[in-house]
């Protein structure tokens, strides 16, 4: 159904990820939750921005595809370090790996944000880089952090926003919430481009 002037148009989060749908619900605005199924494998060659922008966009638009006429949000990560990039360890012994390479380092972090219109075809995207450095830890205080916390499902193996903060010497980034998954300043100014009402308001400051 089109979106009519006292309808905003229906907002969908593309993930199946907690984190993220906990950031968005931070915004106070109704949004429902599809996750979308597709190939995450990074392609030969591809630079850390571009497999997570590509992955970002093409999250947004399965899920458009498969809903109708709405605004979609895609958000894909991806880390890296020493040229390479970082996934999900989703174990407890490469995720020790991944911070026991990591201490003393610069981690890089791609956290790639689409937001796409499906009844007008215009995708939003942009790359928010956040950058990490990881303070020199004893391999036993590493192997604590993880099993008080078991953070196998985040590309670093450190969860910033719970007890992984103490695992990092210093956060250089323009948004506090990209680190974590789902980029919300880069998110507001997209929805106000979309026309889609925050607090009730629509871009051009009408109530809603």
């Amino acid at each position: 159904m089109p979106a009519t002037p006292s309808q905003p148009p229906r907002l969908i989060l593309a993930s199946s990820s907690p984190y993220r749908r906990a950031l968005l619900e931070r915004l106070r605005i109704p949004f429902d939750v599809i996750a979308p199924s597709l190939d995450e494998t990074p392609h030969a060659g591809e630079s850390p921005a571009a497999t997570a922008l590509r992955l970002a966009e093409a999250k947004a638009r399965a899920v458009a595809t498969r809903a109708g006429a709405l605004l979609v949000i895609g958000s894909d990560q991806v880390a890296t370090f020493d040229g390479r990039q970082i996934g999900k360890p989703g174990n407890h012994d490469n995720a020790l790996a991944q911070l026991q390479a990591m201490r003393g380092r610069t981690v890089e972090f791609h956290s790639a944000l689409c937001l796409f219109d499906s009844a007008r075809g215009i995708a939003q995207t942009e790359d928010v880089v956040t950058r990490v450095r990881f303070r020199e830890l004893p391999d036993a205080e590493l192997d604590a952090y993880l099993r008080a916390e078991m953070p196998y499902d985040v590309a670093g193996s450190a969860k910033s926003e719970g007890a992984g903060i103490a695992l990092l010497d210093a956060i250089d980034s323009d948004d506090p919430t990209a680190l974590v998954g789902l980029p919300l300043i880069a998110l507001t100014r997209m929805l106000r481009s979309a026309g889609f009402p925050l607090f009730g308001i629509d871009a051009k400051g009408g109530a809603q």
